[in-house]
């Protein structure tokens, strides 16, 4: 009896090491991979400017199905446009249960530019881009495209990787300042035309808790928020294996992680911008 539990014993410990092995290795290809798909940007940019054009043109607007519907911008467009008028009506409505209804432009202008607009944003951002990001690398490695890029001397990491990577952050700004403006707009007219609110009012409290470094800084976050969510993807994608049902695989991994990365960095960045912060400041 001794023997046979010291011998599963061994067995579970020597699992244990393997599945620490596996781990480790698997943390080693991620940042091998990493970085040089980071180091691929310079690259990306001086040798490849067509792809990274077209790779900037198919991020925005979109292919297929996407673009007839007007690409990411429109996707985005609306996610923000309900999430914004979502912020108006429970901010009208949490604030009127102890009478400062008159605030909700103050909500509008914190909680849009902080929190909600950024990471609405960035779940958009890995439910179209990324996931067509993740697809389109895995359908290119199963069909074996990327090794005759190889062959043909043309390197992979920076033609695939590198301009896609340069395409998100590209891309990202005028969407995000599109979702911003989007955001402002719906709370503002759900306030006023639907919930009664006086327009002078709702601009008075708007325009002086609106901060113009919580914009700035709202999108330093976007961009981080956008390069984190496209290497993840592009690393999914591109290592993806086990033929089409691997890429439905991989494109479910990448987004669940990707999500996971979106709240991540809106965490770090709200801890470091506002974490022992007391007191709420006016604009200029």
């Amino acid at each position: 009896m001794a023997s046979v539990l010291t011998g599963r014993a061994a067995h579970g410990i020597t699992r244990g090491y393997r599945s620490t092995l596996r781990a480790v290795d698997e943390f080693g290809r991620r940042a091998l991979f990493f970085g040089s798909a980071i180091a691929s940007t310079g690259k990306a940019l001086r040798r490849y400017r067509a792809e990274t054009l077209r790779s900037i043109a198919e991020v925005g607007l979109g292919t297929g199905l996407l673009a007839a519907v007007g690409g990411s911008v429109v996707i985005i467009g609306f996610i923000t446009l309900f999430a914004g008028a979502t912020v108006a009506v429970q901010g009208h409505s949490s604030l009127g249960d102890i009478g400062i209804e008159s605030l909700t432009g103050f909500l509008s202008a914190y909680l849009n530019v902080r929190v909600v607009c950024p990471v609405t944003v960035g779940i958009g951002l890995a439910a179209t881009i990324g996931a067509g990001t993740t697809a389109q690398l895995g359908a290119m490695r199963i069909s074996e495209e990327i090794d005759a890029l190889e062959v043909m001397a043309i390197r992979s990491v920076p033609y695939l990787v590198g301009t896609r990577l340069l395409a998100g952050m590209a891309t990202v700004i005028p969407l995000y300042a599109v979702a911003l403006v989007t955001s402002f707009v719906a709370s503002r007219l759900t306030t006023v035309l639907v919930l009664g609110q006086s327009s002078g009012v709702y601009d008075h409290y708007f325009s002086t808790f609106l901060v113009p470094s919580d914009l700035l800084w709202s999108f330093v976050q976007v961009i981080a928020m956008a390069f984190v969510v496209m290497l993840i993807h592009t690393y999914y994608g591109y290592n993806a294996t086990g033929g089409p049902a691997g890429v439905g695989i991989a494109t479910g991994r990448a987004v669940r992680l990707s999500l996971i990365a979106v709240v991540t960095v809106t965490l770090a960045v709200a801890l470091a911008l506002y974490g022992s912060a007391r007191a709420v400041h006016l604009a200029a």
